[in-house]
């Protein structure tokens, strides 16, 4: 009799993702290395060293494997910022970690950048950017951590939730390109904090607050 343990069996469902995953991720680095146009089925089919028909099977052409990368690296990310938010229950602290984990996830996946801007580049079409669909379709999660915050006297009651979340919004966005296109002077946890302390506390010394509020 056999004591070696039973043989884990991987469900044709599973072995189908696995391979989607693999294609996805290899087309990511092709797409952001040398472009749409020159990433062909061809490219990615040698690079994964599968026949080409094998693509089709989980992609009808480029355009929707390309939409597939963008989809995927914004899921990514969304779940990424969620993960860290969610390792705290203390508000500031929740945004404190998410806003780091925005930062480092760019940092970690600059092919990702890529992406968004060769979307912008070749589908101006589309109706919406997937950065922008997937930052609308999480944004209630944020407004309401920002409005628990300002119905607790912890955040000022003079400004929109709206308009914080969007200037914290589009603080990061550009803060994640600018990093992409000219590095970093300093870490990301450097710039995190100097970015925390701006949005927290602002520029203005005690003393200034007081002549502005005159």
């Amino acid at each position: 009799m056999s004591t070696h343990p039973p043989t884990a069996q991987v469900s044709p469902v599973n072995r189908r993702e696995e391979r989607r995953q693999a294609i996805v991720e290899a087309a990511s680095r092709l797409f952001a290395e040398v472009g749409y146009t020159a990433c062909e089925m061809e490219r990615v089919a040698a690079e994964l060293k599968i026949a080409k028909g094998t693509l089709y099977l989980y992609f009808p052409s480029k355009e929707s494997l390309f939409y597939a990368c963008v989809d995927t690296g914004m899921q990514q990310m969304q779940q990424t910022v969620a993960s860290a938010a969610d390792g705290s229950s203390e508000p500031f602290e929740r945004i404190a970690r998410g806003i780091r984990a925005y930062l480092q996830f760019f940092d970690d996946h600059p092919e990702q950048v890529e992406l968004l801007i060769q979307e912008r580049a070749y589908f101006k079409n589309r109706k919406k950017p997937t950065y922008f669909e997937y930052r609308d379709a999480n944004r209630h999660k944020w407004r309401d951590l920002h409005q628990s915050l300002i119905d607790l006297g912890r955040e000022r009651n003079d400004l929109p939730v709206e308009r914080i979340m969007d200037v914290i919004g589009n603080l990061l966005y550009g803060t994640m390109f600018t990093n992409h296109f000219t590095g970093r002077s300093v870490s990301l946890a450097e710039q995190a904090t100097s970015m925390l302390e701006i949005i927290f506390r602002g520029l203005l010394s005690e003393e200034e607050r007081a002549t502005q509020a005159k």
